[in-house]
């Protein structure tokens, strides 16, 4: 596998983007690359773009694509992510793809595939609303799919204080994936006509899904 392993997770909040990319990073050893992540280090750092950034968010403002494009572009330097990348979060638009396709060309670098997680919005709801985690060391667990083994009480730490993300509830999930459609739509659009899409059913088992993406890999990287 070489450096030119770069490849894009697309999927809505709660479909398993983070704990996939987390899986592919160990079996693979590419490194997961999220847009928030990034700008927070970049800013902590102190590097030009970083304070670029810092400016913007203190002033209230969105960053701009030419900055988060020069904070990945910093970082897609560093020697760690010479056996490839994994991009979560960015691009969102196709203005955003179109830039992204011109960092990679200055990089030597090409895309593998665009791997789109797809899901079902009404099943998605349930998931995402029943989420909730330890407060104490914050392992998962969920209403209906994993509760702790004795009622109350975390399976990893003993805790027994659990919380939710506020955000988590039926109305704001069913918002959040009328939003990612309409923001997607080009971006799915844009990879296929490059031919770079790949489509993966996100609603089965993680390790199904795993299987799944690791073919893909695998057959982009031959």
């Amino acid at each position: 596998m070489t450096k030119s392993a770069v490849l894009i997770l697309l999927g809505p909040p709660g479909a398993g983007k983070g704990t996939q990319a987390r899986m592919l990073e160990e079996k693979f050893g590419l490194v997961q690359l999220s847009t928030g992540d990034l700008l927070r280090a970049a800013v902590a750092a102190g590097t030009d773009a970083g304070k670029q950034a810092k400016a913007v968010m203190d002033a209230g403002g969105l960053v701009s694509d030419e900055i988060v494009l020069a904070i990945l572009r910093d970082r897609m330097a560093e020697p760690d992510t010479a056996k490839g990348v994994i991009l979560d979060g960015f691009p969102r638009t196709a203005k955003q793809a179109e830039a992204l396709d011109a960092l990679l060309a200055e990089q030597g670098m090409a895309l593998g595939a665009a791997i789109s997680l797809d899901v079902d919005d009404a099943a998605m709801v349930d998931r995402v609303a029943g989420r909730y985690t330890c407060a104490n060391c914050g392992e998962g667990y969920h209403d209906s799919f994993k509760k702790p083994a004795v009622a109350g009480v975390c399976d990893k730490c003993n805790g027994t204080e659990f919380k939710r993300r506020a955000d988590d509830n039926a109305e704001t999930v069913g918002a959040r994936l009328a939003a990612y459609h309409d923001q997607t739509a080009p971006l799915i659009t844009y990879y296929d006509g490059q031919g770079a899409l790949r489509r993966v059913d996100a609603m089965g088992r993680i390790d199904a899904i795993a299987a799944a993406l690791a073919q893909i890999v695998q057959d982009v990287t031959a």
